[in-house]
């Protein structure tokens, strides 16, 4: 795969007020740190000089983060009329974002919400990361289940205590039998390492299963009806298939057998703005002619046919009830997105600093 640099900018979408870019993995979005060569502040000067914005301090109005492994669509507003429309979008939970991912192991259901509330991790040494509610700091363990003995029951039931047990994982090439630990079971009853947990909604549809150089994965399609720091990452190493390539919530591998980035890539974004919907599909990544270590073998559910029900569902429009500018017809399947709730002062005051200094938490 071609390593990012100033001059590899994709550009996948640009109007007067917004561009929108296919971030290349492990390129920070901006940074004050002068060691910092590339970043994705620094490609957009390089292409877009006479874009910058001197009354900010990168230059750009980023609408959402990214993670610096993650790859995919990013939207950069162009002026601070199109941010405040763009933020309005985010408040008000009108944005549709879905990504694609590698898992570990073969996920059984074709289609699952996650509902696992997630926190800040307060164990020492760990409090950049995050968790799920309930325990102390679940990444990093190499908890999964791989298929071979899939516990029955409903996700909400499979996370009481007592529902799940250790598995066991052999692994293809080496042969060697991992014990899953801890269970979900032993994860509820350790001491809550985890703050001020909120409730978080991913919606998951498993596209392919493969193997991912000579391991058991499966391709899928993740979309975030909240927008938790880290959420699709700590969701999925709850459910016991953690993302490959996530050094920080899944599990422990020596050197020589990590992948050459985290599989994370943000697919497909809309933002529905008053003035015009910004509307992005990125390349997918995840295909063997990009990587011959991804070999597919069961298609379950074929891309382009999710991209049709994305492009197709129907955008609220709090001003008058309906439709928005994006819209003709049905709406995803699943639970829906929470209502939002109502703006404070804080948090009007929040967008104001917002819109000023542009910075913002990862959204996955």
């Amino acid at each position: 795969m071609e390593p990012g640099s100033v001059e590899n900018l994709c550009v996948v979408y640009r109007s007067h007020d917004f561009l929108v870019v296919n971030k290349h993995w492990d390129v920070r979005i901006d940074s004050k740190a002068w060691r910092e060569t590339l970043t994705l502040q620094k490609q957009l000067r390089h292409r877009f000089p006479e874009l910058a914005d001197p009354d900010t301090y990168y230059g750009f109005r980023f609408c959402h983060q990214l993670d610096f492994s993650t790859s995919g669509a990013l939207c950069v507003a162009l002026n601070k009329a199109a941010a405040g429309s763009a933020y309005r979008c985010f408040k008000d939970r009108r944005v549709t974002k879905a990504y694609l991912a590698l898992v570990r192991g073969h996920v059984q259901e074709s289609r699952m919400t996650i509902s696992y509330a997630i926190g800040k991790n307060s164990t020492e040494g760990r409090t950049h990361t995050m968790c799920i509610e309930g325990t102390q700091g679940t990444e990093g363990r190499g908890w999964r289940d791989q298929g071979h003995s899939r516990p029955e029951g409903t996700l909400d039931e499979l996370g009481q205590p007592g529902h799940m047990t250790g598995l066991q994982w052999t692994r293809p090439r080496s042969g060697l039998t991992l014990t899953l630990t801890p269970a979900i079971s032993e994860l509820a009853s350790l001491p809550s390492g985890c703050e001020n947990p909120k409730p978080s909604l991913t919606e998951l549809v498993v596209l392919e299963h493969g193997l991912y150089a000579g391991d058991p994965v499966s391709k899928v399609l993740l979309q975030p009806l909240t927008g938790r720091t880290h959420q699709l990452r700590v969701h999925c190493s709850a459910l016991g298939h953690p993302i490959v390539g996530d050094l920080t919530y899944g599990q422990a591998l020596g050197q020589e057998d990590q992948p050459f980035r985290m599989m994370l890539h943000a697919f497909y974004l809309r933002i529905p703005t008053s003035a015009e919907c910004v509307e992005a599909c990125t390349p997918d990544p995840f295909v063997p002619s990009l990587d011959a270590c991804w070999s597919p073998h069961t298609l379950l559910q074929p891309l382009d046919e999710l991209v049709q029900v994305l492009r197709a569902a129907p955008d609220p429009d709090p001003s008058e009830g309906g439709p928005g500018p994006c819209s003709p017809c049905t709406p995803l399947p699943g639970p829906g997105r929470p209502p939002p709730p109502p703006e404070t002062e804080v948090q009007r005051a929040s967008c104001l600093q917002w819109l000023s200094e542009w910075t913002l938490e990862p959204d996955n």
